[in-house]
């Protein structure tokens, strides 16, 4: 384990430690990958360790004290944390120009005034150009710390003005081993470290969530029994489905999951299946499609979640998402 106590990201941390330690932090750092690879525990943590009251040494925040323990609730005087309403949401010019007015103040209690907008590609472009103004006009005394799936996502003039941290899943045999030491039993931190595909975040939140295990079982029983339904059945879920766009969303991502897993063993891939409490059904599925099928499948899906994020009519998404499957 690192000096932060972040499971993996040992790199990350040693180079951001040493900007700490030689004072050359950067004014902005854009932390990408994956969602639940860790992205905003090491925002949380680089924010403890430049603010904390009663450092370990130089870069080692203590992690017990009161200025460490605000930090870590969001609720620091000398921090902002800015992010849509809810995934999947929009990031709003108007919370840009917050930021823009607490930067304005120098700090009150703190060595620098910390702002983490966490998925920054949910900004819309009016809130992406109102950030860029920020970051060419920062003061010294702001540290802005950017969160998001990948660089590619975001205008080029504010990638050019980050330190780029690319984050990657630890993997799942290592992410296993994290969960087991956290008091999850070998099986299910099995099932849960494949779940996550090794991203050790989502796999503590799929472990403290019931409810999203719960969601995920129903969903992939509605998707074995909707592959084997006609037209007219389809429809009507499609429908159901529609009147609540959150849901519509967390079913494609977990629908999206299943069909690659069958993508993979069309193609005859020897890597590991995300969904391995449902390896029978899989490979039965890959057993009466084509790869070409398959990988249509996996991409209409991608695209679905992409027009579902651009506000199209959710039911006819829903409706064509689930007419273009096959019948087994």
């Amino acid at each position: 384990m690192n000096p932060w106590n972040i499971f993996g990201h040992n790199w990350a941390v040693e180079m951001l430690h040493g900007h700490i330690v030689h004072e050359s932090l950067r004014h902005a750092y854009l932390i990408t990958g994956p969602s639940g690879v860790g992205r905003r525990s090491l925002a949380i943590r680089l924010a403890q360790a430049v603010n904390c009251q009663t450092p370990v040494e130089a870069g080692v925040p203590c992690g017990n004290c009161r200025a460490c323990k605000q930090v870590e609730a969001g609720q620091h005087i000398d921090l902002m944390v800015i992010q849509a309403e809810k995934e999947g949401g929009t990031l709003k010019v108007e919370q840009v120009r917050e930021v823009q007015k607490f930067l304005s103040l120098k700090p009150y209690q703190s060595a620098y005034k910390i702002v983490i907008f966490l998925r920054f590609e949910e900004a819309n472009p009016n809130a992406a150009n109102a950030l860029l103004k920020t970051l060419e006009e920062a003061p010294s005394y702001g540290l802005l710390l950017l969160t998001a799936n990948n660089a590619e996502q975001l205008l080029p003039t504010i990638v050019s003005r980050c330190e780029i941290l690319r984050l990657r899943p630890a993997g799942v045999q290592a992410t296993q081993s994290f969960l087991e030491t956290r008091g999850i039993s070998g099986e299910q931190a099995n099932l849960l470290a494949h779940l996550s595909d090794g991203r050790p975040g989502y796999a503590l939140r799929l472990a403290e969530d019931e409810k999203a295990l719960e969601f995920r079982a129903e969903k992939l029983d509605d998707l074995r029994h909707l592959l084997a339904s006609p037209a007219r059945e389809r429809f009507k879920y499609a429908e159901t489905l529609a009147k609540d766009k959150e849901i519509l969303r967390r079913s494609l991502f977990l629908w999206l999951s299943w069909w690659r897993d069958v993508l993979l063993r069309t193609a005859g891939a020897a890597t590991s299946l995300s969904n391995i409490d449902q390896t029978e059904a899989i490979e039965s599925a890959a057993g009466q499609v084509s790869l070409a099928k398959a990988r249509k499948i996996t991409r209409a899906l991608e695209s679905a979640i992409e027009k579902l994020e651009k506000n199209v009519n959710a039911r006819l998404l829903a409706e064509v998402t689930l007419m273009d499957w096959p019948r087994l």
